[in-house]
C-alpha cells in the first residue's frame, strides 16, 4: 500500500507507513542552528531540549493542536518521510488527522502542509482525530450510537461526541500534559526550594503511579534555589498530585459541559457505554477514577493511549468499511 498516515501531536508525531506496514513515533521537535540551518529533528532534537546553547533553537512546530510554525513543520514532514523511504520518496497518498474544534483556516493548513512538503503527494485526505481515536479503540463509529471520546494530549484535551461517523459536538481545551508539568514544577519550587526542568517534571508525573503504589517518595535532581547548586531530593508524591488536582478538575468540567449539551437519545448510549479516554495524559494517576466519580459513568482507558489515533488511521486506510471517514479537504469542509 503506497500510502502514509500521519498524526501530528503537539509533543509527538506518529506515522503509519503503508509501504511496509510499520509505525513510527518520534518527538515533534526541531533544532535549528542560527536562522535556518537544520541541526537535529525528532528524538535527537528532544535530547537537546533545555541543554542547547543560545545559537541553537529547539522548538515544537505544533502548538495547542494546530500548526504554528509551517516552515519547520514542512521540514520535519519531509525528513521523516525521507527516512521512512530510505531516501527514495515515491508518489503516495497521505492521510492526516485534524482536531475537531478548529477553524477552517487551521483545518486547511493540515492539508496544505502535506502538499507543500515536497513528499510527492498524489492525494491528501483528512480524518477527524476523534473519529480515528474511536476506530483505534475498536469502536464502530459508523453506527447511530453515541460515542464519547476524551483525548488528553500534551497541550490540549479534545472532548468529542460522535455518531454516524461524524462529530456531533466537540471542544478543544488548552489543558494537557504540559500544564501538568508546569504545575509540578511550581509545587516543587514552592515546597522544596528546588528548580526542576520540563523533562524532570514529566518523568515525575509518569512515575507517580508506581511510586505511590510502592509507598515511597520520588527522587529528583534539580538546582537548589537558595544555593544555586545542583542537588538530589526526595519528593512527596502527594504534594505532586495535589499540584495537578486543579488541572484534572478543569478537564472534568469540560467533560461535564459537553455531557450537558448531549441530546437525550445519545446520552442513553453514553450511559451504557461510558467515556472513552485516550492520549498520553489519560494514564495520569487518579484521573480515570476522578472522572468516573464526577460523572457517574464508566471510564474506558485505551490500552495504547499514545498510539490509539494512528492505529485508527491505519484501519481507516485499510478497511473498506471505514474508508468514507477519510475525506478530501473540500468534502470535509
Amino acid at each position: 500500500m503506497n500510502a502514509f498516515g500521519i498524526d501530528l501531536g503537539s509533543s509527538n508525531i506518529r506515522i503509519y507507513n503503508g509501504i511496509d506496514d510499520s509505525f513510527m513515533m518520534e518527538k515533534n521537535m526541531i533544532a535549528v542552528e542560527g536562522k535556518d540551518t537544520l541541526f537535529a529533528y525528532g528524538d535527537s532534537a528532544f535530547e537537546m531540549y533545555e541543554k542547547a546553547p543560545d545559537n541553537i533553537t529547539v522548538s515544537y512546530p505544533v502548538t495547542n493542536g494546530v500548526i504554528a510554525d509551517i516552515k519547520n513543520m514542512n521540514t520535519l514532514i519531509l525528513y521523516f518521510i525521507n527516512d521512512l523511504c530510505k531516501g527514495n520518496i515515491k508518489g503516495s497518498d497521505y492521510y492526516i488527522t485534524v482536531p475537531g474544534d478548529v477553524t477552517e483556516v487551521e483545518r486547511r493548513a493540515f492539508y496544505d502542509l502535506i502538499l507543500d512538503s515536497n513528499v510527492k503527494a498524489k492525494n491528501v485526505y483528512i480524518i477527524e482525530k476523534a473519529v480515528a481515536d474511536a476506530v483505534g479503540m475498536d469502536i464502530d463509529v459508523k453506527t447511530a450510537q453515541g460515542v464519547f471520546m476524551v483525548d488528553i494530549g500534551y497541550q490540549t484535551t479534545e472532548i468529542s461526541l460522535l455518531s454516524l461517523g461524524g462529530i456531533v459536538t466537540s471542544r478543544l481545551i488548552k489543558m494537557g500534559g504540559q500544564k501538568f508539568d508546569d504545575s509540578i514544577k511550581a509545587a516543587v519550587r514552592k515546597e522544596y526550594n528546588l528548580f526542576i526542568g520540563d523533562k524532570t517534571a514529566e518523568k515525575l508525573k509518569i512515575a507517580m503511579r508506581d511510586v505511590q503504589q510502592s509507598g515511597q517518595n520520588a527522587v529528583v535532581y534539580g538546582r537548589d534555589i537558595i544555593t544555586g547548586l545542583p542537588v538530589e531530593k526526595e519528593i512527596d508524591t502527594e504534594i505532586v498530585f495535589e499540584s495537578i488536582r486543579e488541572n484534572i478538575e478543569t478537564i472534568i468540567d469540560g467533560i461535564k459541559q459537553i455531557l450537558e449539551r448531549t441530546p437525550p437519545e445519545l446520552g442513553a448510549d453514553i450511559y451504557h457505554n461510558g467515556i472513552f479516554l485516550t492520549g498520553g495524559g489519560s494514564e495520569l494517576v487518579h484521573l480515570a477514577d476522578m472522572t468516573a466519580d464526577a460523572t457517574g459513568l464508566v471510564v474506558n482507558i485505551s490500552e495504547e493511549p499514545v498510539a490509539t489515533v494512528i492505529r485508527g488511521v491505519n484501519r481507516i486506510m485499510k478497511e473498506k468499511h471505514f474508508s468514507s471517514l477519510a475525506r478530501s479537504v473540500e468534502d470535509a469542509g
